[in-house]
């Protein structure tokens, strides 16, 4: 077998990667970016599940799966009650599939607290589903706006976070608590954890501010920045009300090209990571 055919295979039959999109601030474009993501990464081949564990379950309606629809739930898999795999859901977007959430999840925290492995609930679910069927290439997890137990649980599971960040005045000052957050989960929960990357969302070119901010974080993290930016599009925020991913929706919006460009720059990275630099 050539080094490229084992490659292949190793890829083929390995664990999906696992990433959480995360930030303890809302309204910063998070779930958008998870289901665009998503939607890219199908797209191009990349058979992934998007995992909703925020109660608003935006991600969810989102996708285009109504409330009344979601039966089992990713708070079901927390307590034990399912598996992941019965509460995963196809979407409109072939390769695309979805763990829905209800407001049942504003609970867990507090049912949760006494009971054993309790920051470890998804990822014993997930290796439970791998050993199974490990046909995802990527699991996304959509947190909640909150550095609580759903998302130390989300990041316990987790082979990397993706951090959404507004191109606004206090982006890094919610930003250092969220990277210490991940330093404290790395220390004592999940070794392997890492940052992927920052992705700049709400992007607004003719707002000087913008160009600081993007300016300034790309300072302090360099390489971890993203180089595409997610500018500030109307096609974005329209999109969920249809059920659909603005890729869906409204491919040729400067949104939607720039979540294809975000998709192709990921895939970079992880093959990057998975293969070592290419030679110039």
């Amino acid at each position: 077998m050539s080094p490229s055919e084992a490659t292949a295979a190793t890829e083929k039959t390995a664990a999906p990667r696992v990433l959480v999109v995360a930030n303890q601030k809302g309204g910063v474009g998070k779930t958008t970016t998870a289901i665009n993501l998503g939607t890219a990464l199908a797209a191009v081949g990349q058979k992934t599940l998007v995992i909703d564990l925020d109660p608003q379950g935006n991600a969810s309606t989102g996708l285009g799966i109504a409330r009344a629809d979601r039966n089992v739930t990713s708070y079901d898999v927390l307590m034990g009650s399912a598996s992941l795999a019965d509460a995963i859901h196809s979407t409109r977007i072939p390769g695309l599939y979805i763990v829905p959430a209800t407001v049942d999840l504003t609970g867990a925290e507090l049912e949760l607290v006494n009971e054993s492995r309790r920051n470890f609930r998804l990822r014993d679910a997930l290796e439970t589903f791998n050993a199974a069927a490990p046909d995802f290439a990527y699991v996304l997890v959509d947190c909640p706006p909150a550095l609580g137990l759903l998302t130390v649980n989300a990041m316990a599971a987790a082979d990397a976070v993706v951090v959404p960040l507004q191109c606004e005045f206090f982006a890094l000052e919610g930003l250092s608590l969220l990277l210490k957050t991940i330093e404290r989960v790395r220390a004592g929960l999940n070794p392997k954890l890492e940052l992927q990357g920052i992705i700049l969302t709400m992007f607004d070119k003719r707002n000087k501010l913008s160009d600081e901010v993007a300016s300034d974080v790309r300072s302090h993290l360099g390489e971890k920045v993203y180089q595409t930016v997610i500018p500030r599009n109307v096609r974005i925020s329209e999109a969920p009300s249809h059920g659909l991913p603005a890729l869906v929706y409204d491919l040729r919006c400067p949104g939607s090209q720039a979540y294809i460009k975000l998709a192709g720059e990921l895939i970079q990275r992880e093959r990057a990571r998975f293969l070592g630099p290419i030679a110039a």
